[in-house]
């Protein structure tokens, strides 16, 4: 399995003769994405900043919400969830998080989480290999809370993403924080981006390993 980070909240994950790709986002974020040609798409949030499917090649199959699903190998479920605000009348906005099974490895996308998960939510995340969770703040996961849901999750690897980015915007055309609080919070140094993670079922380390990945931007 490879791992490649376009920035924001956009991965591909790509196993032999199949792939998925999370949230694309549209170039008025600053960046174009690469054309890219893939299996499946899922969107963790009906917005414009998440759902640019045109900028991908084909017609890939795409999942926008709960639900199970399979295409081409990858097996995704797909976690409801809502961001905090709102009131018990109008719960406000909710977004998906998605477990993704490929080739043995257990991926989770927290997709644009701004709160704590409820337990009940942790347990279905308990046997991830790889997390990928947002630690910008400013809309989603601050560094503290995103560490807060890594040691609750105790996955292999954790992949930060939606933190401050040289040529991308966050939300609103504000800047998320740097991964600073982030690294600080889990006592661990930050370490050198790579282009992408490769990696096999047996590879996943015991204890929770952080990799920083290099946004690939057109």
């Amino acid at each position: 399995m490879e791992i490649v980070w376009y920035g924001q909240s956009c991965f591909r994950i790509r196993g032999r003769g199949c792939s998925l790709v999370t949230d694309p986002y549209p170039p008025e974020l600053g960046a174009t994405l690469p054309k890219l040609t893939t299996s499946m798409v899922a969107i963790s949030r009906d917005d414009a900043n998440h759902s640019y499917v045109r900028a991908l090649r084909g017609k890939p199959y795409v999942v926008a919400g709960p639900g199970e699903y399979e295409v081409a190998g990858i097996f995704v479920q797909g976690v409801p969830m809502k961001r905090s605000g709102g009131t018990k009348d109008s719960p406000g906005v909710r977004i998906t998080s998605y477990v993704i099974e490929l080739e043995g490895v257990t991926v989770c996308h927290l997709g644009q989480l701004d709160s704590m998960p409820t337990q009940e939510q942790i347990e279905l995340f308990n046997d991830v290999d790889i997390l990928l969770v947002p630690v910008g703040g400013h809309g989603v996961l601050t560094g503290t809370r995103a560490a807060e849901v890594v040691n609750l999750i105790e996955p292999g690897i954790v992949i930060p993403m939606q933190y401050r980015v040289k040529g991308l915007q966050g939300p609103g055309k504000t800047q998320y924080d740097t991964t600073n609080r982030f690294f600080k919070e889990l006592a661990v140094e930050p370490q050198e981006a790579i282009e992408s993670l490769t990696l096999t079922r047996s590879q996943v380390p015991d204890s929770t390993r952080v990799v920083t990945l290099e946004p690939t931007l057109a």
